[in-house]
């Protein structure tokens, strides 16, 4: 009973205890030949090891950075833990907390939550925007009709992103709302700002369906300032919210466009990018001829080049700085190169050519980037004699967009407000309070940002409405940074991209280009996702933990501080940085 051996893989013989060599295996054949030792009747459990700790890990979830950027708030992580589980619809409902419109955005938006996925520094970020049209598109159910449990009626100018947000969560509330639209049909900029080969008009009606669908009324062809003065909702409604958008283009003060110009009948062969784009989405004919310049390096601009590419002309865009400066979406950049559009980067019109009334052609010239100006990127400077000329059929002026704010009373001007944040235009003194939100309150801004502007001025009316205090202003969220996940737990895998059309399928007409990621695919990318500060119950720290002072209930763990001597081991191996370690007594 008291033969004892210490195997290895190779086996040597056995040596007397005399003959002992550290490599070789000590066989004991009887009681005696065994050296002394002790043996314990108790356990260590009076030994608290507890009390030499200075460091105490505790469990907290905390931010993942694509959650932080996201302008809507979206539960990025969450919703993506939810795909992994089948649950689309679940994740659907998740989204609509925050976005109304996940089929839209799943499309449209800019995604910045792509660019802080901790995912990035280690191969390459999350399919974020895929996943939220996956869920948009497969996860799409309608909603039933809020109660209304207040009767207060709220008038919403506009029927953008913005003000189709306010309705919604407002309606969601239990508000009545009612929204006037000065064009034929609902949307905004989403409706004939945005070309059909990005947002299909059958997913833009679905969305706005929705809207409808709990309850909000819609007026549409009703021209606030020219159908309805401001002034008559005083009567009929307790709170306004201005949600216009930016819908005017921003001119040019280029010589040549001529006295016609400038008494507003414009020129001939000389569009603004976002009246093109509307002519387009509204199905009107526009014949631009072959030889086409796009003036700007933004969405619009993008947008309009890929349009008049399907029109049969051949665009150039031509943009002040190089292509890292341009504010457009960079895989819409890549998309309209990947389609044949030709770019002249450091290059800006001086002057339109004129014949007869008509478009003749441009001079442009060229530039080169000096010190940075008030946005942070080198500002262009003209080099003397570099003109050049191109004959043009058609010039598209998309060099930035503003709100069309002529109903306001002389001297009532919306201050710029931060991105997202709703204004009280306290200077209109109506008896309704009036919050103006989206591109009217900001200036140009972007699909998401217009959303998360009108939920916010849903929530500024209900609190007005309710008398409620602002909001007390949290301290910021920790976030997850790329150091604090444990890379041994993950695997190098390639992004899932989705499925888009070949380039002559993209060009031939307006079909949807991006074909989006089938459920499988979804899935597959899904587990890509580190879900950054979030436990997933892996059970490493109980594992590792050379107290066995960490034990298991449900899905929380609990940590025996009589014991745990705060090595740290749990918190290193934690894969997704759950645990802390904080100092002993704070």
């Amino acid at each position: 009973m008291w033969r004892r051996h210490w195997r290895h893989t190779r086996r040597p013989e056995p040596v007397s205890t005399k003959e002992f060599a550290p490599d070789r295996p000590i066989s004991f054949t009887s009681e005696g030949e065994m050296p002394p030792m002790a043996v314990s009747l108790g356990t260590t459990l009076a030994n608290k090891t507890g009390s030499w700790r200075y460091l105490r890990p505790i469990y907290e979830e905390k931010k993942p950075p694509c959650n932080h950027a996201c302008p809507a708030g979206n539960d990025i992580r969450g919703f993506i833990a939810l795909i992994l589980k089948g649950k689309l619809r679940e994740a659907r409902d998740l989204l609509l907390e925050t976005n109304p419109f996940p089929g839209i955005t799943g499309r449209v938006c800019h995604h910045p939550c792509e660019l802080e996925c901790n995912r990035r520094e280690f191969d390459e970020p999350l399919s974020i925007r895929a996943l939220e049209r996956l869920v948009g598109d497969e996860g799409y159910k309608s909603l039933q009709p809020p109660q209304r449990r207040h009767k207060e009626r709220i008038a919403i100018v506009g029927s953008g992103p913005a003000g189709l947000s306010c309705a919604y969560f407002l309606a969601r509330k239990g508000y009545h709302v009612r929204i006037f639209e000065a064009e034929r049909e609902p949307g905004g900029m989403l409706r004939w700002g945005i070309p059909e080969y990005r947002l299909p008009k059958a997913i833009l009606e679905r969305e706005l369906s929705l809207v409808e669908g709990l309850g909000v009324e819609l007026q549409t062809g009703v021209r606030v300032g020219r159908d309805i003065r401001l002034e008559g909702f005083d009567s009929d409604y307790d709170a306004i919210f201005l949600a216009v958008g930016a819908t005017k283009g921003v001119e040019l003060d280029l010589p040549g466009l001529g006295a016609e110009a400038e008494a507003g009948g414009g020129v001939e062969g000389v569009l603004h990018g976002l009246e093109f784009l509307k002519r387009i989405n509204f199905g009107e004919e526009v014949k631009l001829g072959e030889r086409v310049a796009v003036i700007g390096g933004g969405n619009t601009a993008m947008d309009a080049a890929r349009v008049a590419l399907r029109l049969g002309a051949k665009p150039v865009v031509v943009y002040r700085r190089t292509r890292a400066e341009m504010p457009a979406i960079p895989e819409e950049v890549e998309a309209a190169l990947e389609e044949g559009i030709e770019f002249a980067f450091l290059s800006a019109p001086v002057e339109i050519l004129m014949a007869d009334g008509r478009l003749k052609g441009a001079k442009f010239t060229r530039m080169e980037l000096g010190p940075p100006d008030e946005s942070g990127r080198r500002r262009p400077v003209p080099i003397p004699g570099s003109e050049f000329e191109l004959e043009l059929d058609s010039l598209i002026l998309a060099v930035g967009e503003e709100p069309d704010l002529f109903f306001l009373p002389q001297g009532v001007e919306l201050r710029e407000g931060r991105v997202n944040d709703p204004i009280l235009v306290e200077a209109l003194k109506l008896k309704a309070p009036v919050f103006a939100g989206g591109d009217a309150a900001t200036g140009a801004g972007t699909v998401v940002d217009a959303i998360a502007s009108g939920r916010r001025g849903a929530e500024a009316i209900d609190r007005c409405l309710r008398g409620l205090p602002e909001p007390v202003k949290l301290e910021e969220p920790v976030l997850v940074p790329f150091e604090r996940i444990n890379l041994d737990y993950f695997e190098p895998r390639a992004r899932v991209q989705g499925r888009t059309l070949t380039v002559p399928e993209r060009i031939a007409d307006f079909k949807e280009v991006e074909l989006g990621l089938t459920a499988e695919e979804g899935r597959l990318e899904a587990e890509r996702c580190f879900s950054c500060g979030a436990c997933n119950q892996c059970d490493n720290c109980i594992t590792y933990c050379p107290d066995v002072a960490i034990s298991r209930h449900g899905d929380r763990y609990e940590v025996d501080y009589d014991y745990c001597k705060g090595c740290g081991i749990c918190a290193e191996e934690c894969p997704r940085w759950v645990i802390s370690l904080v100092e002993e007594g704070k």
